[in-house]
């Protein structure tokens, strides 16, 4: 009996060792999110020390901006785009609800747009790249429109709270990797 009652504490122990590591991952990856999206306006603002010049020599490389006359221009430019592309990213990885994967159209969406930025060569970077969106909008939304239908079918045949009908049509990968990897 007292091996048995020595064998259940130290199960708990373990399983308390466990828990507090999986809380203090927890703690941190928030603390990381949380301080990236206190720091956007900061990252945004970066352009203000990028020379005026038409070139900018880095330990990158060197960037060259033909549109726009202007490096710090050429930043400012990207920062636009590449900030909303880093918030809609956090949003789809760290959001619970079932709706999340229509995030998915605005990062596309930023992302056209980093792509656009990048490329010195477009003159109308904003103009035709909703044709592009247009098959991914043509999965995501009747998806999303199918998994709601579903959720209302349900409702009306069962006595499930919302809460527990979002649950059900979660799909929760372990990991950040685990969750990249469910759309490729």
């Amino acid at each position: 009996m007292d091996r048995l009652q020595h064998k259940l504490t130290k199960e708990k122990l373990k399983y308390q060792l466990t828990a507090k590591r999986n809380y203090s991952r927890k703690i941190v990856l928030g603390s990381i999110v949380a301080t990236i999206i206190a720091a956007t306006p900061f990252l945004f603002y970066l352009y203000e020390y990028v020379p005026e010049s038409k070139t900018w020599d880095t330990i990158f490389g060197t960037y060259t901006s033909l549109e726009y006359e202007s490096v710090k221009t050429g930043i400012w430019v990207l920062m636009t785009k590449v900030i909303p592309l880093l918030l809609s990213l956090i949003w789809f990885f760290t959001c619970r609800h079932w709706w999340y994967h229509v995030l998915i159209v605005p990062i596309a969406m930023f992302s056209f747009q980093c792509i656009g930025a990048l490329n010195d060569d477009i003159r109308f970077m904003d103009e035709f790249h909703i044709i592009y969106l247009l098959p991914l909008m043509a999965i995501v939304f009747p998806s999303i429109y199918l998994i709601r239908a579903q959720m209302f079918n349900q409702i009306n045949d069962a006595d499930k709270t919302m809460e527990e009908l979002e649950e059900e049509f979660m799909i929760k990968p372990k990991t950040l990797w685990g969750k990249v990897k469910q759309y490729f």
